[in-house]
């Protein structure tokens, strides 16, 4: 029977480049940069790298649905690399891909790899997705603010809430992260702002303005992963184990029946409830010491405190207000800033969210370190509530 890869797999080493609009870079100088952090972190040699996976989802860095991008960029040494999308868990899903074959015994050292340049896409938000029939059908009368909205609308109805109520949390919400990103060299947005800069700004869908929308950003982020006992023989110290990876993908049951109302994302609770049980975890509120969640919009870290069962149903609203998730609160979210101020290149953020767990947990962090922390979780939402898919990583202080 199955028992999970629970402490089977440790982080050997990671590396972010800068994020934002980097407009003097191509992709490839961005894989280059966090790959080069990557290596010296690990303390490995590109040679010694026997399997890799690739994650991206825009058109940048494309050739066909091929690895070789990353193969040729950083001259891996004929070894299989593997190219995934997943919507915007797909960094998550590439690390999932080398995580899985460490674990398996497949290769003793894996790299997961996740890039995207969506600058030069030319769009001002996320790509739009043009063709094929699932695009067409799909994508052709929506756009994610407008989506992610509607979620904020049917969390109100449902719970009783008045709208202006959610503003507040979702502006508190928006603030921390700011303040969160402003000591975080590497993020795109390090500017401090307030709640009435929140509630003032331009409305981009109701009851979404633009303070509550992340930012579009080019970036890359990659791990290097392998076993506890070769990391130990590399002279590795106060290692970072990998607790769970789970993902779960909706079926269209969501837009198909009449049982979801539409208030929350129901692949963030199926992942979070296997996540939980892989890592050994039956009370997240009291065991999680930092959270970095799929923050595309503020409301969407806010409905997520309710997926991940971390605040009670219909309460989060008051666990954001007091002041439960800021840095100095019970569990800090989004302690980089988040897809909110670090940014959201789309193939990158689930290793960028990993990258800063990784800091955190070796005590790493700098002027963001947090005190003790000894288990971190990672969320990454792709698609739209209705249907999407949902990655839930816990990583934690090998054997804690």
């Amino acid at each position: 029977m199955a028992t999970g890869i629970r402490d089977k797999v440790v982080i050997l080493g990671m590396g972010c480049s800068k994020f934002g609009e980097r407009w003097d870079c191509n992709a490839e100088d961005l894989m280059v940069e966090a790959f080069e952090e990557c290596l010296k972190d690990a303390g490995v040699e590109r040679k010694q790298i026997e399997a890799a996976w690739f994650g991206t989802a825009a058109d940048e860095v494309n050739v066909g649905k091929s690895g070789t991008p990353l193969a040729v960029t950083l001259r891996l040494p004929y070894i299989p690399v593997t190219r995934v999308e997943n919507f915007c868990a797909t960094g998550t899903e590439a690390f999932r891909g080398a995580v899985y074959a460490v674990a398996s015994g497949a290769v003793d050292i894996a790299l997961a790899f996740g890039v995207e340049k969506l600058k030069d896409t030319g769009y001002p938000g996320l790509p739009q997705f043009t063709r094929g029939t699932f695009n067409n059908q799909y994508w052709a009368n929506m756009t994610a603010p407008g989506n992610f909205a509607q979620l904020a609308s049917a969390y109100c109805a449902k719970y009783g809430v008045d709208p202006k109520e959610l503003k507040r949390a979702m502006a508190h919400i928006s603030v921390k992260s700011h303040a969160n990103g402003s000591r975080n060299p590497k993020a795109h947005l390090r500017n401090r702002i307030t709640e009435e800069d929140v509630l003032n700004a331009p409305m981009v869908a109701e009851p979404l303005g633009l303070y509550d929308c992340c930012g579009v950003s080019d970036g890359a982020a990659c791990a290097i992963v392998t076993t506890p006992d070769i990391a130990r023989a590399l002279g590795k110290k106060d290692l970072v184990s990998v607790k769970a990876v789970q993902l779960a993908v909706s079926n269209g049951e969501e837009a198909y029946f009449d049982k979801w109302d539409g208030s929350y994302v129901a692949t963030t609770r199926a992942a979070a409830k296997r996540a939980y049980r892989e890592a050994g975890i039956d009370d997240p509120r009291s065991q999680l010491s930092l959270i970095d969640v799929h923050d595309c919009f503020s409301v969407t870290e806010l409905v997520t405190m309710e997926d991940l069962g971390i605040s009670q149903d219909g309460k989060a609203i008051g666990d954001v207000l007091d002041g439960f998730y800021d840095a100095d609160g019970g569990i800090p979210c989004q302690i980089d800033g988040g897809l909110k101020c670090f940014g959201h290149p789309v193939g990158a953020s689930g290793l960028r969210m990993l990258y800063e767990m990784n800091l955190q947990i070796s005590g790493r962090a700098g002027e963001r370190q947090l005190s003790n922390p000894v288990l971190g979780l990672t969320h990454n939402l792709g698609g739209w509530p209705s249907q999407n898919v949902s990655a839930v990583t816990i990583v934690g202080a090998y054997g804690a």
